[in-house]
C-alpha cells in the first residue's frame, strides 16, 4: 500500500462505461484493507461485505441434493459467489461468465482476493460472454445450478438489454438450461415484487431470502435480497 494506504489497481475504459479496481485501508478500521470496484464512477461491490454474495451459492446448494454438481455463475465479481459454491465438495464444475475481459484480467493478473484460491481450483472455468445472451439461446448443456449476480437489481440494471431476462419469456429460456430440479438464483441489493410475481409465473417454486449486515463503513443494518426458484 502506499503513504496514503489507497492504490487504483486497474482502471479501464469499458462499454458499461469506466471499470476500477482499488484496494484502500479503511481509516475508521486501521490496519482493515479491502478491494472495492466501481463502474461507471458508482459503487458495484467490496470484499468487506460479502454475506449475500456468499448466501447466494450456499442457499441454493442447500435448497438441491446430490453430488457432483453443475453450477453456472453469471459474473465474475470479486468471485464470492463462486468461491462458496466450490467450498463444497458436491460440487463437480463451476463455469463462470463473465462479460467484462477487464475483469477476467484481473484474476489471471491475481489483483483481487480470491484469486490464488480460486485459479487454483481445478473445477473452475471462467469464460468471457453475456451470460443473458447464453441463457436466451437454446442449451448447449444443462446445469444443476445457474446463480445471477451482474445486475443491481431487476429494475436498476447494468445494460437496457439484460430487462430481457427479467420477463416470463427471457425466465422460461432460462429454465430450459436447468437441469430438473435445478435451481436458478439471483441477486439483488433491493427487493422486488413485480420480479417475485414473474417467477411465480414461470417457476413452480420460489424462495426470497432477505440477507441482512451490519454495514460498519455507514452504520446501518442494510438488507440484500436473494431470488430462488425451481
Amino acid at each position: 500500500m502506499s503513504a496514503i494506504n489507497f492504490e487504483i489497481l486497474s482502471y479501464d475504459d469499458t462499454p458499461l462505461g469506466p471499470l476500477c479496481l482499488r484496494r484502500r485501508e479503511l481509516l475508521s478500521e486501521p490496519g482493515t484493507i479491502v478491494t472495492e470496484v466501481s463502474l461507471n464512477h458508482e459503487f458495484l461491490m467490496s470484499s468487506y461485505n460479502t454475506a449475500s454474495e456468499r448466501a447466494l451459492a450456499r442457499v441454493a446448494l442447500e435448497m438441491l441434493p446430490g453430488e457432483g454438481l453443475d453450477v453456472l455463475v453469471g459474473g465474475l465479481g470479486l468471485g464470492y459467489t463462486a468461491r462458496e459454491a466450490l467450498v463444497s465438495d458436491r460440487v463437480a464444475r463451476v463455469e463462470v461468465v463473465e462479460f467484462l475481459p477487464q475483469v477476467i484480467g484481473w484474476l489471471d493478473r491475481c489483483l483481487i482476493p480470491l484469486s490464488s484460491e480460486l485459479k487454483s481450483d481445478a473445477r473452475l472455468k471462467v469464460v468471457q460472454a453475456d451470460v443473458y445472451r447464453l441463457l436466451s439461446e437454446p442449451p448447449a448443456r444443462t446445469y444443476d445450478l445457474i446463480l445471477i449476480d451482474v445486475d443491481h437489481s431487476p429494475e436498476d440494471r447494468l445494460a437496457a438489454a439484460n430487462g430481457t431476462f427479467y420477463t416470463e419469456e427471457g425466465l422460461a429460456r432460462a429454465r430450459k438450461h436447468l437441469k430438473p430440479g435445478g435451481v436458478l438464483g439471483v441477486w439483488s441489493y433491493d427487493e422486488s415484487a413485480p420480479f417475485s410475481g414473474v417467477l411465480r409465473r414461470v417457476f413452480r417454486e420460489v424462495r426470497i431470502e432477505p440477507v441482512e449486515f451490519k454495514n460498519r463503513l455507514v452504520g446501518e443494518t442494510q438488507t440484500d435480497w436473494l431470488f430462488f426458484a425451481r
